[in-house]
Formats: structure tokens, sequence, C-alpha cells
């Protein structure tokens, strides 16, 4: 299996070596050049398997030679050991042909575990035999921070960055991230928004000799592997509902583009989805984009759900990849006119983005009777971000069953949730001392120099 650059002047890499590059050394983000495909009846016979075993299945094809059967199938059991139900990632129903994918039962509550937990065993094992060390930055708009903390923490060959925008995540997300004691472990709070640290987060990728000399890797979803272990649960789900044999549909709650990318994989796999609707909040360029061919930046309006307070979708750059046939020229125009606030999308590259994508958009008030409905009709108690998905989904509801993407524990939420229900979520159990304990945080000005700067001391520290 070979990866290639989005903008199509990078080197041509294998899985491993993908994995360990995170972004492409052109600017572009790397993608499997061939989308193997499953039969119909290796698809049904994931149906009733356990969730590793459906994992192996599916990933095989991508990591090719990377790691031996054996190996791999060991990382993928530790990787989801400690999670909280047994299923992983269970389905409830909570209405007709409406589900709900429950995906925060991992170590830090929210979808983003199920892709990190298996890179940190991957990262582990891979620069163990090469006796390499690496420093990991990633950028958060919330969960990627404390999922990529609690995967990596205590790791020799790894220290960890982690750029959040100060004062726009939740208060569980940013201890999540500023309460681990580990000393390779560093949270960073940035002055300015998301799209902020993200762009920072590209810089620090695009000066090599700074890239080359820390030994720089990403960890957020520019990263391949990060997308292709989020493909697993669209299978899960799917034969749990009757596929091959069933289209199904899926909503999910959208910021970085993610992880419906990764279902985009799946049907492109063989797995027979019918829909692949994005759901936006306020912050809808991606819902605005689809239904006029503009992606136009503006303002980033801070919302309850923060995770999905984002202009610049780093992973639709992949869509957009697929939908100009692999034109890495006619990305990396679009990309550059990105940089002077937006472009116009092609008609018939529209087109094929329509065709795998419906989308629709939820204001606050909305979310919040979403989160206060749900909980008076079926007793869910749901976040913001998989409200917003709840609601889109309910006005693209059919004949065949739609599937909601949770993507994090209410209790990664709590005063939204409270305001909307009168409930405040409590904390699961292992999670019940989170506010007592010590915070340890790096406040850093939105400037290149300052972080690398910062970057630099801690390493050799």
């Amino acid at each position: 299996m070979r990866y290639v650059s989005t903008r199509g002047r990078a080197p041509v890499l294998g899985f491993e070596d993908t994995m360990l590059t995170g972004l492409a050394r052109d600017g572009g983000l790397y993608v499997p050049e061939e989308v193997p495909v499953l039969s119909p009846g290796d698809i049904a016979a994931l149906a009733g398997r356990p969730y590793e075993d459906v994992a192996v299945r599916v990933m095989a094809p991508f990591v090719a030679d990377a790691f031996d059967e054996a190996t791999f199938a060991g990382m993928v059991e530790r990787a989801y050991a400690g999670f909280g139900h047994d299923a992983r990632a269970p389905l409830r129903q909570l209405g007709p042909n409406h589900h709900l994918l429950e995906l925060f039962h991992g170590p830090t509550l929210a979808f983003k575990d199920f892709a990190m937990q298996l890179i940190g065993q991957m990262f582990e094992h891979s620069l163990e035999r090469r006796g390499e060390r690496v420093s990991i930055v990633g950028a958060t708009s919330g969960d990627t921070g404390s999922a990529a903390i609690e995967a990596f923490r205590g790791l020799d060959a790894v220290d960890v960055f982690i750029l959040y925008p100060h004062g726009r995540v939740s208060e569980v997300q940013r201890r999540q991230m500023t309460t681990p004691t580990e000393a390779n472990v560093h949270a960073l709070a940035l002055a300015g928004h998301f799209d902020d640290c993200q762009a920072r987060l590209k810089e620090m990728f695009n000066d090599f000799a700074f890239r080359d000399r820390v030994g720089l890797a990403g960890v957020n979803s520019i990263n391949f592997a990060r997308v292709l272990a989020q493909v697993v649960y669209y299978f899960t789900a799917a034969t749990a509902l009757g596929a091959p044999h069933r289209e199904v549909s899926f909503t999910v709650p959208t910021g970085n583009f993610g992880d419906i990318f990764a279902g985009h994989i799946a049907r492109r796999m063989g797995l027979p989805i019918r829909q692949l609707v994005v759901a936006t909040n306020q912050n809808d360029i991606l819902h605005r984009c689809l239904t006029t061919g503009e992606y136009r930046t503006g303002e980033v309006h801070p919302s309850i759900s923060p995770s999905m307070d984002i202009q610049v979708s780093s992973n639709f750059e992949r869509a957009l990849h697929l939908a100009y046939d692999r034109d890495g020229a006619a990305v990396s125009q679009l990309m550059e006119e990105l940089r002077g606030g937006g472009f116009t999308v092609s008609q018939g590259a529209l087109e094929a983005l329509r065709e795998v994508y419906a989308s629709g958009r939820v204001s606050e008030e909305e979310t919040a009777a979403t989160i206060a409905g749900m909980r008076d009709r079926t007793g869910e108690l749901l976040c913001p971000h998989s409200a917003i998905g709840a609601r889109v989904a309910e006005t693209h509801l059919g004949d065949v069953p739609m599937v909601t993407l949770a993507t994090a524990h209410p209790a990664k939420f709590p005063d939204a949730v409270e305001a909307a229900t009168g409930l405040r979520p409590p904390l699961p159990p292992r999670l019940a001392d989170l506010f007592d304990r010590a915070e340890r945080v790096t406040r850093v000005e939105n400037d290149l120099a300052a972080l690398e700067a910062v970057i630099d001391e801690r390493r050799a520290a």
C-alpha cells in the first residue's frame, strides 16, 4: 500500500512512514493511492465479531507489511482494552430508523480515543524498532489534545506538545490536558482560536529546519492513521444493522472533517452507505460550501459545541482531492486561494461532493432544545456536538437506518447540558477526582517563533 499527497509534490510513502510523517512536505495530506475493496462476503463476515477482530480485518490492507499480523493484532487488543464498554462502540436506538453510535467509552470520553489509543501503540512499536525519538505537536479544539496526551504520556521516545485555544475549550477538556504529571507532556494555551492553533501547527511542519531538528510528528487528523482507525466503527455499526444486505446512512457532527471522511473511505471499501450527512453548528462553513460551492472563511463564533468552532477544516482537502479526480495541482491552487480567504469549488467537483455528502446547520438554540428534547423523549443525555448530529439526522431520515455519531460524553460539557436539561452529568468514577488535580499549563502567544522556542526549550529540559 502506497500513500500520496493531495497536492502531488511529496514523496510517495508506505504506511509506517506516512504515519510517522503526518503532514506531507508539500503541505498536503497523505491519502492511499488506491482504496482496497471488501467483497459483500467479507463484509457480512464482520457481523457480530468483537470490535478488535473487525478493526484488524478492516485496517490490515492499509497497514500492509508495516507490521506482521500478530504484532498488529496485539496493538489493537491493547489499544481498546481500557475502554469502558465491551462493545467499544455500542448502538442505541433513538427512534424509528434512528440509532446513536456511542463513541465516548474510551479513556478520555471522546471518539478521538479510537484512533489515538491505537496510534500510541503503533508509534511506540515503530520508534522503538527504529531507535528514534520524535516531538509530537498537535492542535486541538478540545478532544484531540486529551486523547493524544492519554495515548503518549510517559513514553520514552516521545515528547507531546498540545496547542489549544485559551478560554475556548470546556473546563473538563482543559483539565484533561493540563493535569497529567508525566514530564513528556506539555499543554500550551495559545492566544487565539482553533484555526490559529492549526495554522501554527502547519507552519511548523513547513519549517523544514525546525521539523527535522526536533523530529516533528503529527497526530491531528492530518495523519491518515487517525482517519483509518475511525473507519472501523462504520463497519461495526453498519453490519449490526444489516449491511451488506441493507444500506445504512450516517450523520456526523463535523469540525475538521476527519470523522466523516473516514465514512467516505468505508463507502469506497464497499460498505453500502446511502448518505453521509455533515452536521455543523453556527460555524457552518462546510454546510455553506456544500450548499453554494463557496468556501469562504469568516469569524469563528464561540459556541456551546466548541470542538466544532472551526473555519478551516483540514480534512476537507482530502475530499477535494477526490472530487477533483486526484488533481494535485488543482488542490494546491485551491489551498493557495484559501490563504487569501476562500475559493470556489468547480461545478463538476461540487457535484462529485454532493454525490457523497449532504449537510445541515444547527443554531445554539436548536442545540439546547435538542439536548432537552432527546432527554425527555428517549432518556438519552447528549453532549452538544452529538445533539447537533441528532438534530440534523432527523431531517434526513428515510427508509434505511440512520446512525448519528455520538462523539463525546455529556460530562465533558456539563455546563451546556445542565443549562438545557437542569441535570449536571457526572464524570465516570475513573475521572471523579479530575477537578482536584493540579494543573500545569504554559500560555503562549499566537506566533510561530515563540512556539518553536518553547518546544525547543522543553525538549532540551
